[in-house]
């Protein structure tokens, strides 16, 4: 039948889903339409009474004073409250729905919504628009906490606000649907237009009802005074060439105006702002009077009343109120602005064409024409949405003989716009802000867009030169793994697959024949840099199933073809559109170098004066053991509205504290550098140090314990085991008593270290706590080591093998003159036993090399080594192989 598709889609409307989406669209219409109208009106009567007051009283006094005042009120307001409310408002809309963690709540409506009032009613040249648009997105997010919904719904619900609020503004309810899927949500789907229509729909119509007109254009001045010729075309164009040229420049003087107020003013907000309004009250009395009400600016441009000189004064002076007043971070919006600026330059083009073809007898439009076509084509080159920018016009005016001047000059100015400044403006001013919006990789083309670095794995086992054959092929045995990149200081050596163990079965060789005899010398490698596709040719190419990924000749992960098809089944899942919070980098104020002599670097990160002694003279002991140089930073914390390169600090405490890794070093002739780093987050700043330093090892001190949740050994050191791409060696310093008798060699006294511990399980990673041994037991008087296995009761005859090939590998490495004992000890866990044995026999250090994988991935992912360094009050260090994450 006929009726049953309309009866179907009746009975769909009625759901009760789409019920509760149609009441939330219509409430959020409603809201939004009211909170319109309440800035609106709040603007407008003090706006009126500062204008009648400039009458009354020397404009000269009152119109500086009222921005002095109101500006500091507003700046006070956001900066207390709700510092989301800066600016335009739509950025941090924009933000929210890309799914940046950014408050948007009713507090942030109505701080918006008096701070809006107070700023713009004080005459800073801005507009009501912006800010309109996020306080009726932040009511509709509150709305969606008090109806629970979906993440994607709230998302559709918080746009369906923006675009109401843009309605409501503008009485343009075809414009807010347009802007909602121009530039916020870009999404055209059933759902987001169905709420976005509805919602705009829903605040225009309550707009108008209740006395909100757009921008106050008194229709009837002109109706009927619009006109269009062919000869008008290159004119037109002329106007899009012009808004065009002057939109990108606008727009890069708002980044510009808010990086000079950053930069030169470093006082707070409210300072800020009321530095604005006094500097506009100035500009504006000195102005015709005409000028000290923006909305009756724009009727007398385009009401042609206005002469050319007029014309030219309202385009040169609103350009820098608009700058000086967006710069200081004042909540107002830009986009009455544009449409007075772009009414302005098509006025002026239009009186251009009228004293050119008027001498000649040919018929040409109107400048009202081409104030009212400039408006739509500034606005698009500045917020680059030209369906969004001819639509506002139009439905502003309701006459049709704009609509082809509207989309010549508006897509004209946004091609030249685009060409000269590329992207939104509102992306750019995320982009300063530090936020970044990733945007998602197209359908296809992952293998392009992705690169090695971005899919290899994050830990990487890895085999030693030296190692004998016997220990290779227990690797082996121990592992999944069917090859080991082998690595000789960290650096890239060759590759040893189990073809390779296959390809040696009859060559007879001895058990202890080094590794380096056997590997394949010339491994192929991949540099972070390749993308997906040159992965998946290598690994067909020479059939083989992994690729060390190498930056220089140093080993900073692998990737298999596993990985690959991880990140695929991950971008179809849309886990790699997820958006990134990009902060500050970190700004170096202090920097000693040396001459760089040293085969490897190690990094000491300094910030207790009462550790940073033990803590050089480890790093000390290990760089003279291994021939690398020192690098030691100190590590500022700022406040993150600060700049760290802008930022001033003092410096001497934190000098003082390198100048004992410097005396250290002299006396030890090893090459030191230090700097001192300013920033925001200290896990950061030293993996900035890392990267750019090329760092080998890091040794940095712990607290042996964190409370913060979800975290193994707190904030600072989670992130660097995760990332760093170097050896990390983690020092809880016990209550070691210090030596009575000051090494001579050394201006710090040397802890008395004489008794070691090293529990250890075997695997790849075992080497790593033996190699550091023969270096750091040099900082105490004789001493003994034992290594020990934990084994349970169950284990009726532990295997020694472990620690046997332990003490040949320590010998080996270097003869010793300390003691070396191997003893395996029961108990219920490691750090069970470990714990017992320290308390019993009282050793100094406990190392913990991550001998075995389960072992590490506790040692990362679990709690052995809390546990030990909480139970013991002993010198706990844990160390862990270079990885990347």
């Amino acid at each position: 039948m006929w009726y049953l598709p309309i009866f179907q889609r009746f009975r769909q409307l009625l759901q009760p889903r789409r019920r509760l989406a149609i009441f939330e669209a219509c409430l959020i219409g409603l809201v939004s339409a009211l909170a319109a109208v309440l800035l609106k009106s709040g603007v407008g009567l003090l706006g009126a009474w500062r204008v009648q007051t400039s009458l009354l009283l020397p404009a000269w006094l009152v119109l500086p004073g009222i921005g002095l005042a109101f500006g500091f009120l507003a700046g006070w307001l956001v900066e207390r409250v709700a510092p989301e409310t800066s600016g335009s408002g739509i950025p941090q809309v924009k933000a929210v729905l890309a799914r940046i963690p950014m408050a948007l709540d009713l507090r942030v409506a109505l701080v918006k919504l008096v701070g809006g009032i107070l700023a713009l009613g004080s005459g800073l040249a801005l507009g009501r628009e912006g800010p309109t648009i996020q306080v009726s997105a932040a009511l509709a997010a509150q709305l969606s906490r008090w109806f629970p919904t979906s993440p994607d719904h709230r998302r559709q619900l918080i746009a369906a606000g923006a675009g109401a609020g843009l309605a409501a503004a503008f009485n343009a309810p075809i414009a807010g649907v347009l802007f909602v899927v121009e530039e916020l949500l870009q999404d055209f789907s059933e759902f987001t237009l169905g709420t976005a229509i509805l919602a705009s729909f829903i605040g225009a119509v309550v707009s108008r009802v209740l006395g909100g007109r757009s921008l106050d254009l008194n229709l009837a001045l002109t109706a009927s005074k619009t006109e269009f010729f062919v000869q008008d075309i290159p004119f037109y164009l002329v106007l899009g060439i012009v808004a065009g040229l002057m939109g990108a420049l606008f727009n890069r003087g708002i980044i510009a105006s808010l990086t000079v107020y950053r930069r030169s003013l470093r006082f707070g907000l409210p300072a800020r702002v009321a530095l604005a309004g006094l500097v506009s009250g100035v500009i504006v009395a000195l102005l015709p009077l005409a000028f000290r009400d923006n909305t009756g600016l724009r009727e007398i441009l385009i009401t042609g009343e206005a002469s050319w000189s007029i014309a030219a004064i309202a385009f040169v002076s609103q350009f820098i109120l608009t700058l000086v007043a967006y710069g200081s971070g004042v909540p107002g919006g830009l986009f009455a602005p544009a449409l007075t600026l772009g009414a302005a330059l098509g006025y002026l083009v239009g009186m251009g064409e009228h004293a050119l073809l008027l001498p000649f007898g040919i018929a040409t439009g109107l400048p009202i024409t081409y104030a009212l076509a400039g408006m739509g084509a500034f606005f698009t080159a500045v917020a680059r949405v030209p369906m969004t920018g001819i639509v506002i016009v139009f439905e502003m005016t309701t006459d049709f003989n704009l609509v082809l001047p509207l989309m010549i000059g508006s897509v004209t100015s946004y091609l030249v716009a685009e060409k000269l400044a590329p992207g939104s403006l509102y992306d750019k001013l995320l982009e300063w802000n530090g936020i970044i919006i990733q945007k998602a990789a197209p359908v296809g083309g992952i293998m392009a867009n992705l690169t090695a670095k971005d899919v290899m794995q994050q830990q990487v086992e890895t085999l030693d030169t030296e190692m004998p054959l016997d220990e290779v092929i227990q690797a082996f045995a121990r592992s999944h793994h069917r090859g080991f990149p082998v690595v000789e200081e960290s650096k890239l050596v060759g590759i040893v697959t189990q073809s390779d163990l296959l390809n040696i079965r009859d060559r007879n060789l001895a058990n202890n024949t080094p590794l380096g005899e056997i590997m394949t010398t010339t491994p192929v490698t991949v540099t972070p840099i390749h993308t997906l596709s040159n992965v998946l040719y290598l690994l067909d190419r020479y059939q083989i199933s992994r690729l060390p990924v190498v930056n220089g000749r140093k080993l900073i992960g692998i990737i298999t073809r596993g990985d690959i098809i991880r990140a695929e089944a991950d971008h179809l899942n849309g886990e790699n559109t997820t958006p990134k919070l990009r902060p500050d980098p970190s700004y170096i104020v202090y920097q000693t170098r040396s001459p760089s002599t040293g085969r490897g670097r190690l990094l000491v990160p300094v910030a207790n004066p009462e550790t940073a002694g033990i803590l050089l003279l480890m790093a000390a002991a290990i760089a003279r053991d291994r021939h690398y140089e020192i690098d030691c930073v100190q590590v500022m914390l700022i406040p993150r509205h600060s700049s760290p390169s802008e930022t001033q600090v003092r410096t001497a405490k934190s000098r003082r504290l390198l100048r004992q890794a410097e005396v250290l070093a002299k006396k030890w002739q090893i090459p030191l550098h230090t700097q001192i780093r300013v920033t925001h987050d200290v896990a950061q700043a030293i993996l900035e140090t890392i990267n750019e330093q090329h760092i080998d090892l890091i040794l940095m001190g712990w607290k042996g314990s964190t409370s913060t949740p979800g975290r193994i050994f707190g904030n600072v050191v989670d992130t660097i085991i995760r990332q760093a791409t170097c050896e990390v060696v983690l020092v809880k310093l016990g209550e070691t008593p210090q030596s009575p008798i000051p090494n001579p060699q050394s201006p710090i006294p040397s802890p008395l270290f004489n008794s070691w511990l090293v529990p250890m399980a075997g695997g790849p990673n075992s080497q790593l706590a033996i190699k550091l041994l023969p270096a750091l037991i040099t900082l105490g008087n004789a001493p003994q080591i034992r290594l020990t296995q934990v084994f349970k009761a169950s284990e009726l005859k532990p295997d020694m093998s472990v620690l046997e090939q332990a003490i040949r590998h320590l010998m080996r490495r270097r003869k010793l003159s300390s003691s070396v004992v191997a003893l395996p000890v029961q108990a219920n866990s490691v750090a069970e036993g470990v714990i017992n044995l320290v308390k019993t026999e009282g050793y100094d250090v406990v190392v913990l090399g991550a001998s075995r994988e389960g072992l590490l991935q506790q040692a990362i992912q679990g709690n052995i080594p809390e546990a030990i360094a909480s139970g013991v009050e002993s010198t706990v260090i844990l160390v862990r192989g270079a990885i990347k994450t």
